[in-house]
């Protein structure tokens, strides 16, 4: 009787197995007992998970203890809020300095011509954020610990190190941009590399509310959004915009010419490769079954809105430093010669401030986005290098490597060109071009990963949101092309660097190429 029962039971289990999605039982996705605890976090956030369980205490963070899973009931606004927060932390990459600095040449050099490609580089930068959401919240594993189970050591280590590396560039432009903020702000008293200093101290302050329970971390972000806010919305206000002009850039599309490299460089800095890793880490500091079908489909519900809401906020951040730099210097001759580190001094000259000195508006919503974002690009560091390496290290020590591989650079950086802002100029392309490199490198395993029903199970993209995908995808990748053309044309002559370069890019197409065919045999290849 008990081997009956036995059998009765051993066929049940295998029953429910069976009525799952196929999410967690192919054989390139790790299992849970085969990572780790402390990177298991998936990311920071392994004790801190928010429960978004019906009881009376769901609005508290409490740890991860496992057991019971309670399914998500129907919608309601008040567990709308208990998602409400991963969304914040992805939309700061859509406000990072560099962002800026693209928002503000686009406007000097085209005025307000390029509010429509903005409005729908945002919605491209959304398809691509809220396919990294679903991938981790379906899987329960976030982009890099996939990439670790799906592709042989090699491959594998190459794509961890592409990603460092444009973690480590986007890095670079966030801690100059806030150091630059706090040379505004301190009235040129602090040099470049003390400003790159402090940047990194406050840092690791402000990730020490994570001890506090992750939606202390969130309130912080929404904090600094809301400064930016109403930094740059106060500028907006101050410099009184033709609304005429701002609703015909938005609706109606123009490009020529003159302004086809401020386009394409609005829309090479949609994707930042190291959020498209940290977005889908960051959906799972609530506690959601992936073998839940309901429970996963109320949970993407809940984060497609989230997301959405999120970056209505950094479109408007956006448009309104485009709008007022297109106010103040379109046409002029100063729209050749501003960048992020002088923006500041050519406000002040052009509109002053009526009740507050312009400048100091800017340096502060300057210093907003770059510690958000420095803050978030650390996040991302861990989740890169636990998810792809499987590194048993405590947060504190990944935080300490993380932060130390864009700093000491950094510092160097600011040491080099304290008073040279044509040279930061100059670094920023160089920047810019180092993550342009790296986009690929995050989009084509997302997109793989996300078609396959080995890895989604039921929650697998169709067949046309494939197409459409790649469609889109595709965007930026040529976009980027297209500037690192440019860029490699006007700066590289003779035959030896003309070699190299040819040889890079052979090599570079060759791993592209390899990544979509290996995709293709996902999850059987062994190659």
């Amino acid at each position: 009787m008990a081997e009956n029962h036995a059998s009765a039971a051993a066929r049940a289990a295998d029953a429910d197995d069976h009525q799952r999605p196929a999410l967690c039982r192919s054989s390139f996705i790790p299992a849970y007992s085969d990572v780790n605890d402390d990177s298991l976090e998936g990311s920071a956030f392994r004790p801190l998970i928010v429960s978004v369980s019906g009881d009376s205490h769901s609005d508290d963070d409490r740890p991860f203890s496992g057991g019971g899973r309670v399914p998500v009931p129907p919608f309601s606004w008040r567990r709308l809020w208990l998602f409400t927060g991963p969304g914040l932390l992805m939309s700061v990459a859509f406000l990072d300095p560099g962002n800026l600095e693209g928002d503000l040449q686009a406007g000097a050099a085209a005025g307000d011509a390029l509010l429509w490609l903005l409005l729908w580089t945002t919605a491209m930068g959304l398809l691509v954020q809220l396919l990294s959401a679903r991938l981790g919240v379906a899987t329960g594993r976030h982009l890099a610990e996939l990439c670790r189970g799906g592709y042989p050591d090699w491959a594998r280590r190459a794509l961890w190190l592409m990603a460092e590396v444009a973690m480590v560039s986007a890095d670079i432009q966030e801690v100059i941009g806030s150091a630059v903020a706090i040379r505004i702000l301190s009235h040129g008293f602090m040099p470049l590399w003390a400003g790159v200093v402090i940047t990194g101290l406050d840092c690791f302050i402000f990730l020490s509310l994570e001890n506090y329970g992750v939606r202390k971390l969130e309130g912080l972000f929404a904090v600094l959004i809301a400064t930016m806010a109403l930094s740059f919305g106060w500028m907006f206000i101050e410099t009184k915009p033709n609304g005429k002009d701002l609703i015909i850039g938005i609706l109606v599309p123009k490009l020529s010419s003159r302004t086809i490299r401020q386009a394409v460089g609005l829309v090479g800095c949609v994707i930042t490769p190291h959020n498209v890793f940290l977005h889908s880490a960051l959906v799972q500091s609530r506690k959601i079954d992936p073998d839940n079908e309901h429970g996963v489909r109320e949970a993407l519900r809940y984060y497609t809105i989230e997301s959405t809401v999120a970056l209505v906020v950094p479109f408007m951040i956006n448009l309104f430093v485009t709008t007022v730099f297109a106010k103040g210097f379109y046409g002029t001759k100063e729209a050749g010669n501003i960048g992020l580190e002088n923006a500041g001094h050519y406000l002040q000259e052009k509109f002053g401030g009526e009740f507050f000195p312009i400048l100091y508006i800017w340096g502060v919503g300057l210093l907003a986005a770059g510690t958000s974002s420095t803050i978030t690009g650390t996040y991302a560091g861990q989740f890169i290098m636990s998810g792809f390496l499987n590194w048993k290290l405590k947060r504190w020590i990944r935080a300490l490597i993380t932060r130390s591989f864009a700093i000491v650079p950094t510092v160097a950086v600011a040491l080099w060109f304290n008073t040279s802002d044509s040279a930061l100029d100059v670094l920023n392309e160089w920047l810019n071009v180092l993550q342009s490199i790296q986009i690929p490198f995050a989009l084509i395993p997302l997109i793989t990963l996300v078609s396959k029903e080995e890895v989604m199970g039921v929650f697998k993209i169709g067949p046309r949101t494939q197409i459409a995908t790649w469609i889109i995808a595709s965007v930026p990748i040529i976009a980027n092309g297209y500037l690192l053309m440019d860029f490699f044309s006007s700066e590289m002559r003779g035959v030896l660097s003309g070699s190299v370069i040819c040889v890079a890019v052979l090599v570079y197409a060759s791993f592209l190429f390899y990544l979509i065919i290996r995709g293709m045999k996902l999850p059987n290849s062994s190659i």
